[in-house]
Order: C-alpha cells, then structure tokens, then sequence
C-alpha cells in the first residue's frame, strides 16, 4: 500500500527535520574535530628528539589529548544530548506513523 500525497508530504516533513537534526549533531561533531586538530601541535613534547638516551613519552600525549577532548565534548554536552534526544523522538514519530498509516516511501516497507 503506498501513502496518499497527503500523508507522504507529511512524512517528507518529517523526515527532512530528522535529516536537520542529523546535520546539527554532525556539525557539532566537526566543530570539536577541528578545535582538537588546531590544539595538536600545543600537545606535542616541548622538545624534540630523545633526552636522556629516552624516548618522548606517547602515553603522555594521549593523556592530553585525550583531556582536552573530554573538556571540549563537556563544553558542548547539554546540545548534544538535547539535540540526541530530538533525534530519537523523530526516529520514534517516523516509526509509528509508518506503523499506523503503512505504505512505503523511499523503498522502505512498513
């Protein structure tokens, strides 16, 4: 059964905010890529090569890197999550309104 103009209009809508909303999470995530790729050279060793006869140590890079990470994701977490919980609502909607109205849109069967 496929949906009458009406309704797949209304699940074109529907599925375009989801797509949106998609976009937001995405840019958000390429903000903080970006923020980190630009600290990466301020969390290198301050010296090159070996001192001491040892080598620099990675596990220390990794323990910046990896806290820099947390506190730019913490900056940006309450958006995440507001912006993650819009998005499961709309999977949620899309789901019960194939479910109550069936039909396919898309090559998706209800």
């Amino acid at each position: 059964m496929t949906l009458s103009p009406e309704r797949r209009t209304e699940l074109l809508r529907m599925e375009e905010a989801r797509r949106q909303t998609q976009r937001q999470l995405d840019m958000i995530d390429r903000q903080i890529i970006r923020r980190m790729t630009a600290l990466i050279p301020q969390l290198q060793p301050r010296q090159s090569g070996y001192r001491r006869g040892r080598a620099p140590d990675a596990s220390a890079f990794l323990e910046r890197y990896r806290s820099h990470l947390a506190a730019l994701t913490a900056e940006r977490q309450p958006e995440i999550d507001a912006l993650s919980r819009k998005l499961a609502r709309q999977d949620l909607a899309i789901a019960r309104f194939l479910e109550r109205h069936g039909g396919c849109l898309n090559g998706r069967a209800a």
